[in-house]
């Protein structure tokens, strides 16, 4: 007997760790497919995230994981536009979509690349010791994007920040760790700066918290000079989202703390 379909959005109540069931959908031809998803990283493109929601939402039942990657992807957008419960919503939302995107399609690299995202951000909301302990499984399902695609310069920059993170943690949150893996997650500011260097290469100037990152490894690295270029750099970037705004708060008040004044 066939289930009776139900709504993405009525399992956000619920734990994270259900995926919702496969539901009935009207399937798209091949070229009305393409259509929207065409459409869809136009609107992407141009940064209008409530514009490519709202045209991939119509199709939240959707089977096809390309669509359903994208909507993750627009949801998570979308969240990040705002704050607080607002955010959470979407966040979570944007976790049953993906998790159904990756069990239709587990040799697509975006799938695997937006489930590492969201896997994280969702156990932004869980605490620190939740989040440790998807460390290693974040970091999986990054290596498994680049492997189906080592050229994508989101990932190589998702890879970077993993790194840095542990690189940066504080002795507490070692300590946290230390309890849950007998071995537990470490990275280098060197490893971290390998992979922000190779998202920048693979697309410049694509997302500006990467140079941001970039500045401020080689701070931690002692590298003052290098990190004044970064970070000037970031300020000449034009602010097109909430993450470009974010990141040019933090150029700025890095380079003060270098002694630069802007």
């Amino acid at each position: 007997m066939q289930k009776r379909s139900t709504s993405f959005k009525a399992f956000l109540t619920l734990p994270i760790t259900l995926i919702p069931p496969v539901m009935a959908a009207t399937a798209l031809t091949s070229t009305e497919l393409q259509k929207v998803i065409d459409e869809s990283e136009a609107l992407y493109e141009k940064k209008d995230f409530p514009g490519c929601y709202d045209l991939l939402v119509a199709h939240e039942n959707s089977n096809d994981a390309n669509i359903l990657w994208r909507l993750a992807r627009a949801a998570t957008e979308k969240g990040k536009m705002g704050e607080g419960d607002e955010r959470k919503k979407y966040i979570y939302e944007a976790w049953g979509y993906i998790s159904k995107a990756l069990e239709l399609d587990n040799t697509n690299f975006a799938c695997h690349k937006w489930y590492g995202i969201l896997l994280d951000y969702t156990a932004e909301y869980e605490g620190t010791k939740q989040r440790i302990s998807n460390a290693f499984k974040v970091k999986e399902h990054f290596m498994k994007a680049i492997e189906l695609n080592p050229k994508d310069a989101t990932t190589l920059h998702c890879l970077g920040y993993w790194c840095f993170l542990f690189a940066d943690m504080p002795w507490y949150q070692r300590k946290v760790a230390s309890v849950i893996f007998a071995s537990p997650p470490t990275s280098t500011y060197d490893e971290a700066l390998e992979y922000f260097i190779k998202a920048e290469e693979a697309e410049p100037d694509f997302y500006n918290q990467n140079k941001v990152l970039l500045g401020k490894t080689y701070m931690r690295l002692k590298d003052k000079e290098t990190a004044k270029k970064y970070l000037l750099k970031a300020l000449e970037h034009e602010d097109k989202t909430t993450d470009d705004t974010k990141a040019r708060k933090e150029a700025t008040d890095l380079l003060k703390e270098l002694g630069i004044k802007v």
